[in-house]
């Protein structure tokens, strides 16, 4: 029976990092439905990996490349699908719903995040979580030069839609 402790491990792996997963399934689903499909499809993908791990990176580097993978093919998919399929009565809920809403500086920010395209809102999410520019670079597989630059064209254009407000 090898499969047990394998499993219990998995468990305690997800149990662990289960922040990271929730976090940026936070970031691509604004739906409760969505982002529990989102959650168990980043987790069946985590145990498909799972047995080809490479102790080369760190765990939660892993994690977040898996993670952030998942969800931007989520993400992908269900806006095409859902700009197909939003009945009008729903539109007009969220539309009243977005007029009622006071933000905070911090509200703002996550609202002008998710507006960015997949890489630039991933850089942002990470970027947030304070990794460090490596780490970033490790998870997404781009270099750390770049890494700096995205970020910082990103910082100047939040600035910029701060400053108009």
């Amino acid at each position: 029976m090898k499969l047990q402790p394998e499993k219990d491990q998995f468990l305690a792996l997800i149990e662990d990092h289960k922040k990271i997963i929730f976090k940026v399934c936070n970031s691509y689903c604004k739906d409760s439905e969505d982002r529990k499909d989102l959650v168990q499809e980043v987790i069946i993908q985590l145990w498909q990996s799972y047995g080809r791990y490479d102790e080369q990176y760190k765990l939660s580097t892993w994690i977040y490349r898996i993670t952030l993978n998942v969800a931007i093919s989520f993400y992908r998919t269900e806006r095409t699908r859902k700009s197909h399929t939003q009945p009008i009565h729903d539109a007009l809920i969220d539309i009243a719903e977005e007029a009622q809403e006071v933000e905070s500086d911090s509200g703002l920010l996550h609202r002008f995040i998710n507006q960015l395209d997949e890489l630039n809102r991933a850089l942002m999410i990470l970027y947030l979580d304070e990794k460090s520019y490596r780490d970033i670079s490790d998870i997404l597989g781009i270099s750390e030069t770049n890494v700096a630059t995205k970020i910082n064209r990103i910082k100047q254009k939040l600035k910029l839609q701060f400053s108009k407000l």
